[in-house]
């Protein structure tokens, strides 16, 4: 078990937080709307990408509309909020977006009281004449266009069909069970891809919307068990998402991204939506990350997007996703390093020395891309692409200012310096004046904050401890940097070495109350008979781990190297523990524990000849029993 990259692996963002559009109207929603037979339809998309901004709404339009209503006639200028009300006196009319009514009007043009059937009952029969529908409004398009190439008037209308058509699909996102085989036998999948290539950018448009909801990890939520066929939503999405993957989604989506121009609405929806689809499908299967990665320009567009001086909620989905596909994969952060993604994000962080995110969106934009960095730096090739970038002299600054950055950037160097292959990265920390700055966060002195959102972070102190056993690791001994963290622990009558013997109680506190719920636990499957074997045993120890005992193995991991260094440091540390009835023989107890749960493959262990942090605790045990 390789403790080391286990606790040094940046989380994955929560999928509670899973950012989210409008949502679409559900059967139910539709069955209960009575839609005005002179409602506005959606508009006719227009012939070729040079033409797609004429189809949408502008601005203007919108204010000239909203000048023609009276002031008082409805909430929200909603003309069917008072008429729309059901046998019960409940009103349906003001609950719903302009989109939502736009689609139950696309309805009625797509097929009139017949498409509003199959709608209602999304029963097998109704699926497959929608699917049949929509086809047929492909076919015709694609016929119409052949024939007429130069000449749009001759095909607009059966655009406007097929524009109605694909958004007539949405509602399948409510039978999964139903629709997602039907979809993917009857071949209208494969259609469906196949037309985010169309000459129309805003037909492509449409086919976002609908993967974008076909693909969620919601689907069908509000469908109650029993009501649809056999299988589980879970099988029916991976159904789907494996028809999509066999169709080259990937490809595809990546390729119609550069034909959006986000100064549009519509295009910029199309682009929060294709990244929404990333998401969906990586996190149905993480084995889909490196794919997107390897066979797509994923990577430079989303290195060039996150330099766009625009941070609107794109910039930071590109951020998040961009996290998500360096999380546990060597090949993407390897064509990370290619793509010259270290210098462009560090570019991107710099503009955080001075100043702090403006809201909580652009924090969250920092925060992602401070993890995508930590996530690569776990390859020591990309170690060396942020040392050549002057990346530590960056960390340094940040961590010297009194701003949100100075807490992400200790994070990044305890990645950076953590193995052998830091060894360059402590030296090069230690002559960039890091130490002063560093041993100040550790020791949590007072400083004067003109914000407080810049108070240290929960995590500080556990990266902290993280970057100072990296140097005692990785510095070289006698070298001129290793003397001056080892002065550290002398200066001011110890008190350094005093501070880790308090973080060591906390540690041991905060362990002694888990250790007591899992030998409950342990009891309790005795009495009842049951066995317990390493499946339990390796699952308390992550317990253990979590609350405090990693904690204790870093401290007590430095404890044994300043001791074996120092004698001075050694009397004193000895007298502080026998103030506490502890001796260090407790410091062997717990690196005995560190060293029997190492794997013995190493990850630190490199071609260079260094030792393994197995041989190393060997070594500090070895000392310590001498003492």
């Amino acid at each position: 078990m390789d403790i080391d990259k286990m606790f040094k692996m940046p989380k994955l963002p929560g999928g509670s937080n899973k950012r989210r559009m409008p949502e679409a109207p559900t059967p139910e929603m539709l069955k209960k709307m009575r839609v005005d037979s002179e409602g506005t339809a959606a508009p006719a998309p227009q012939n070729g990408t040079s033409d797609k901004g004429k189809s949408r709404a502008t601005v203007e339009d919108v204010d000239e509309h909203e000048e023609r209503m009276e002031p008082d006639f409805a909430p929200g200028g909603d003309a069917d909020y008072f008429a729309e009300e059901d046998e019960e006196g409940r009103f349906y009319g003001g609950g719903l977006t302009q989109e939502q009514k736009d689609i139950l009007n696309i309805f009625d043009q797509a097929g009139g009281e017949e498409a509003r059937e199959d709608l209602e009952e999304l029963s097998l029969p109704g699926i497959r004449r929608l699917l049949k529908r929509f086809e047929a409004a492909a076919n015709k398009n694609q016929d119409q266009r052949s024939k007429y190439p130069d000449d749009p008037t001759k095909f607009i209308d059966s655009e406007a069909d097929l524009d109605a058509a694909i958004k007539a699909l949405l509602p399948l996102a409510q039978a999964p069970l139903l629709a997602y085989p039907e979809l993917v036998k009857s071949g209208a999948l494969a259609r469906l891809v196949g037309l985010l290539s169309h000459e129309n950018a805003d037909i492509a448009l449409d086919v976002l919307e609908v993967i974008h909801e076909l693909t969620d990890e919601e689907v069908g939520n509000e469908i109650e068990e029993g009501e649809e066929g056999e299988g589980t939503r879970e099988e029916a999405l991976k159904m789907l998402i494996k028809g999509l993957m066999e169709n080259a989604i990937f490809e595809l989506l990546v390729d119609n991204l550069g034909r959006l121009n986000e100064a549009e609405e519509a295009d910029r929806q199309g682009v929060f939506q294709t990244l929404g689809i990333f998401e969906n499908i990586i996190g149905s299967n993480a084995d889909f990350a490196p794919q997107l990665v390897a066979e797509t320009s994923i990577l430079k567009w989303l290195l060039d997007r996150i330099q766009s001086k625009a941070n609107n909620e794109n910039g930071g989905y590109a951020a998040e996703i961009m996290s998500i596909l360096l999380q546990n994969n060597r090949t993407s952060r390897l064509e990370f390093g290619k793509q010259d993604g270290v210098e462009t994000v560090l570019k991107v962080l710099s503009q955080y020395r001075k100043r702090d995110p403006v809201d909580a969106d652009e924090t969250e934009f920092m925060d992602n891309v401070f993890d995508t960095l930590c996530s690569a730096l776990a390859e020591p090739e990309i170690k060396k692409f942020f040392l050549d970038s002057e990346g530590v002299d960056l960390m340094v600054l940040l961590m010297k200012e009194k701003m949100q950055a100075k807490s992400r950037s200790i994070k990044v160097l305890d990645y950076a310096m953590s193995g052998s292959a830091g060894t360059a990265t402590c030296e090069v920390f230690v002559e960039a004046l890091g130490l002063k700055t560093l041993f100040s966060a550790f020791m949590g002195k007072a400083q004067k904050k003109k914000n407080p959102a810049a108070a240290p972070a929960s995590g500080d102190a556990s990266h902290t401890l993280g970057i100072v056993s990296s140097l005692l690791s990785n510095l070289p001994s006698e070298s001129p940097a290793r003397i001056r963290l080892l002065t550290k622990f002398v200066e001011n009558n110890y008190e350094k070495a005093e501070k880790l013997l308090e973080i060591r109680d906390a540690a041991q506190t905060r362990l002694k109350s888990v250790e007591k719920e899992i030998e409950a636990e342990k009891e309790e499957l005795i009495a009842e008979g049951e066995e317990i074997g390493p499946e339990e045993e390796a699952l308390w120890y992550l317990r253990r781990l979590d609350g405090g005992l990693f904690t204790l193995q870093t401290v007590d991991y430095i404890l044994a190297w300043i001791v074996m260094e120092d004698d001075g440091i050694r009397t004193h540390v000895q007298q502080m523990l026998s103030r506490r009835n502890r001796s260090l023989k407790d410091i062997i107890g717990t690196l005995q524990i560190y060293h029997d749960n190492v794997d013995e493959e190493d990850v630190n262990a490199q071609d260079d000849g260094s030792p393994s942090r197995k041989e190393i605790l060997r070594n500090l045990i070895a000392f310590l029993e001498a003492c």
